[in-house]
């Protein structure tokens, strides 16, 4: 296996994604989604918490939910398209934005990008024909949150709209007086969680999410309430792998309304670029895998122009 630290671990990061799913000039990973426009009403309490622009005032916005690998035709049915992905593109004054990339499983496989890449590369070893025990089998020997992640993974959902999204990272708010909380996100469904059985999945097409979500937003508006989860002295902020307690207090920042659905074509979402260490005055970076995600991420959009 390639070496997996360094300053060269955002660019590997791509070549694992590529050795694994193929380079198809798309994205490296979550290739396949939709794109659509809504706006973002923030609460009071988001206002305290943070100094940041984002929560100021109403925001457009605009957002892609996607399926999981850098497959661009994989089936919204198939299980390897787990997690979903949601990412937030935040306009803010003078023609500043800010991004959030979450999917729809509370916690990440692993702890560093380091390991992310040792992962990436044990899947094309890893294929039926492999000898046992596979690079991936042992991978998840030494990584038992990793097993878990690819093994309890929720059902398709029957929308776009109807399932859960989590940060992947901790971040860290900063208020006025200069007071610190360490936070993750979680976006949760208005329209509620809901999941598809085996026999409902039969019925569904290879492209049910992405042909759903169109009409129901142009039916009526989706929204998701923002929440943060704030961290307690125990909780690690540099360990995504592990999701902290549901005990842990949740403050609500504000609601997301998806209500326009937009044209959709190769050349708008080549051109959308969500970077997830892109953080206002307000909201700092709190788990050091962001940065190595927010390098790795233009390289992958240099490769699919």
């Amino acid at each position: 296996m390639a070496e997996t630290d360094g300053p060269d671990l955002p660019a590997q990061l791509v070549r694992d994604f590529h050795r694994a799913f193929g380079d198809h000039h798309a994205r490296a990973v979550h290739a396949k989604g939709v794109i659509l426009e809504g706006r973002f009403e923030p609460s009071n309490e988001a206002q305290v918490v943070s100094k940041a622009e984002v929560f100021t005032g109403k925001r457009h916005l605009t957002v892609r939910f996607s399926d999981f690998t850098g497959l661009p035709d994989i089936s919204d049915t198939s299980g390897d398209a787990n997690p979903r992905g949601l990412a937030i593109k935040f306009d803010l004054p003078g023609e500043a934005t800010y991004d959030i990339v979450s999917h729809s499983f509370n916690g990440f496989p692993v702890a560093t990008a380091a390991e992310f890449s040792t992962l990436l590369q044990a899947l094309p070893l890893s294929g039926p024909d492999a000898a046992k025990p596979t690079a991936l089998d042992r991978f998840f020997t030494d990584h038992p949150r990793a097993l878990t992640f690819f093994t309890t993974q929720k059902r398709p959902p029957e929308s776009f709209a109807t399932t859960a999204y989590f940060g992947v990272n901790a971040f860290t708010f900063t208020d006025t007086t200069g007071r610190t909380l360490t936070v993750r996100y979680r976006f949760v469904p208005g329209a509620g969680e809901h999941y598809l059985d085996p026999d409902a999945l039969k019925k569904r097409s290879a492209s049910y999410l992405v042909d759903e979500i169109g009409p129901r937003v142009a039916a009526h508006p989706i929204t998701f309430t923002w929440q943060a989860q704030i961290a307690q002295p125990a909780d690690s902020a540099e360990d995504p792998s592990t999701a902290w307690p549901e005990t842990r207090r949740l403050i609500t920042l504000g609601v997301i309304t998806i209500d326009r659905a937009v044209e959709n074509t190769p050349e708008r979402d080549r051109a959308l670029l969500f970077m997830p260490g892109n953080v206002p005055p307000g909201i700092g970076i709190a788990d050091p895998m962001l940065t190595v995600r927010n390098a790795a991420y233009p390289v992958s959009f240099g490769e699919r122009q």
